[in-house]
C-alpha cells in the first residue's frame, strides 16, 4: 500500500493490507507514470507523481489516479505545479464537506483546475530551470543541517572534555543531597493525585513532558487548587532542584528555575534536592548531560530494559566527580556562556531554514508566471 504526504512531499510506503481486514472492494494499482490525488487532503497538497519505486503497489479508492496526455503536458511540469501552495488553495475552493478533516476533493474538482500550459519545449525549459534552482536550495538546506548538527554536538563535546579532566574522587549523587529535605523524591502516586484534581488555574503541576534538557517547557501546564497543593507539599519543588523524567529518554532532566518555586511534580518525575552549600545544581546538570561516567553507568543499568527509564536507586547512584565549589562555578559559567553562544547560532540557523523553506514556493511562483 502507498499513501500521499500533504504539502507536496510525495508518496510513501504504508503497511500491507490483508484482504480480510479491509472493507474496500477494490484498490487502484499504481503505474510509474501515474498522478495520485488524495481526495481527503488534496486541498492541503496531498498530490504527487508516482515513480518506478511505487509501480505495482496499491492505493485505496480514496486516491484516484490520472495519466498525462504527453502530447500536451510534460509530466514533470505538472509535478512541480502540484507543489504550489496557490494550486492547493485553488483546489480548496472546490471541496465538499464541512470542516478541514471532512473536506474532500473529487476527481472532477481536480480536473477542473486551470493551469498555465505553454508549448512542450517551454514546459521542459521551465522544468530544467526549476530543477537547477531546487538542487541549489536542497544543497543549501543540507549544509545548514550539517552546521546545525555540528553546533549541537559542540557544547557536549567541550563539556565532556572539560569534565573528564576534573581531579576528584568518584562519588554518587546521593552523597550531595540536602539533608534537611527528602533528597530524592518520586512524585505522588495515583490515589494522591488524580485527573479529578485538576482545574483550569491554580498551582502548576509538572508532568513528564515539561522536563527538557534545555529547561522546563511550560506551555502545557496542569493545575490544582491551593488546598490540594498544601496536601501535596512534600512534592513541591524549589529553585535549584533537579527534575528527572522517569520514563522515555534516559537521563532527561533539568534544573528548576526561580519562577517554578513551589510548583508540584507528578508521579512520572523524580525530584532531587541538593546541598547547595557544597554543590552547584547546574554543575550536576552538566555532569548528567555530558559525563562519560554517567553515560557508561546508565548503559550498564538500563540496557536491555523493555521500557527505558530511571528510578530513585539509579538516580541516587549516578557517578559524580565533584571539585570544590568555586571550581564548579567556574566550569558552569564557561559552559553556560558557550551554550548561550551556540543557542544564538541555532536561532540564526532557524531563521535561515525558514528563508530556505520559503525559497522554493517563490521559485515555483515565478516559474509559472513565466518569470524564470
Amino acid at each position: 500500500m502507498v499513501g500521499v504526504y500533504s504539502f507536496g512531499r510525495g508518496l510513501f510506503h504504508k503497511e500491507p493490507v490483508a484482504g480480510n481486514s479491509t472493507s474496500y472492494k477494490f484498490f487502484y494499482r499504481l503505474k510509474a507514470d501515474h498522478v495520485v490525488l488524495s481526495q481527503l487532503f488534496g486541498w492541503e497538497g496531498a498530490l504527487a507523481l508516482s515513480s518506478r519505486e511505487f509501480e505495482g503497489l496499491y492505493v485505496s479508492p480514496q486516491f484516484p489516479t490520472f495519466l498525462c496526455d504527453t502530447n500536451w503536458l510534460d509530466r514533470q511540469f505538472l509535478g512541480w505545479l502540484l507543489r504550489k501552495p496557490s494550486f492547493w488553495a485553488d483546489l480548496g475552493t472546490r471541496t465538499k464537506g464541512m470542516g478541514d478533516r471532512r473536506r474532500t476533493v473529487s476527481p472532477d474538482a481536480f480536473l477542473s483546475s486551470t493551469i498555465p500550459l505553454p508549448p512542450l519545449a517551454e514546459q521542459r525549459r521551465i522544468v530544467a530551470r526549476i530543477e537547477e534552482l531546487a538542487a541549489k536550495v536542497e544543497a543549501a538546506r543540507a549544509l545548514r543541517q550539517q552546521a546545525t548538527e555540528k553546533t549541537e554536538t559542540l557544547v557536549r563535546a567541550q563539556a565532556g572534555n572539560l569534565l573528564s579532566c576534573i581531579d576528584a574522587d568518584l562519588t554518587e549523587l546521593r552523597d550531595w543531597l540536602d539533608s534537611n529535605r527528602d533528597g530524592i523524591q518520586t512524585g505522588p502516586f495515583g490515589a494522591q493525585l488524580g485527573s479529578g484534581d485538576f482545574i483550569d488555574t491554580g498551582i502548576p503541576v509538572l508532568t513528564i513532558g515539561n522536563i527538557q534538557y534545555n529547561g522546563l517547557k511550560i506551555d502545557s501546564l496542569q493545575y490544582v487548587s491551593d488546598g490540594k497543593a498544601k496536601q501535596l507539599k512534600r512534592y513541591s519543588v524549589r529553585e535549584g532542584d533537579i527534575l528527572f523524567a522517569r520514563m522515555g529518554t534516559v537521563g532527561r532532566c533539568c534544573v528548576v528555575p526561580q519562577e517554578a518555586e513551589g510548583w508540584l511534580i507528578n508521579y512520572h518525575i523524580i525530584r532531587v534536592a541538593l546541598d547547595r552549600s557544597r554543590v552547584e545544581p547546574r554543575f550536576i546538570h552538566w555532569i548528567i548531560q555530558t559525563s562519560a561516567d554517567v553515560s557508561d553507568y546508565l548503559d550498564q543499568n538500563i540496557r536491555g530494559a523493555t521500557r527505558h527509564g530511571v528510578n530513585s536507586r539509579i538516580v541516587g547512584s549516578l557517578p559524580c566527580r565533584v571539585p570544590p565549589l568555586d571550581e564548579q562555578r567556574r566550569i558552569v559559567a564557561y559552559l553556560d556562556d558557550l551554550q548561550a553562544r551556540v543557542d544564538a547560532v541555532k536561532q540564526h540557523q532557524a531563521a535561515t531554514a525558514a528563508a530556505l523553506n520559503a525559497l522554493l514556493p517563490s521559485i515555483l511562483d515565478q516559474a509559472f508566471k513565466g518569470e524564470l
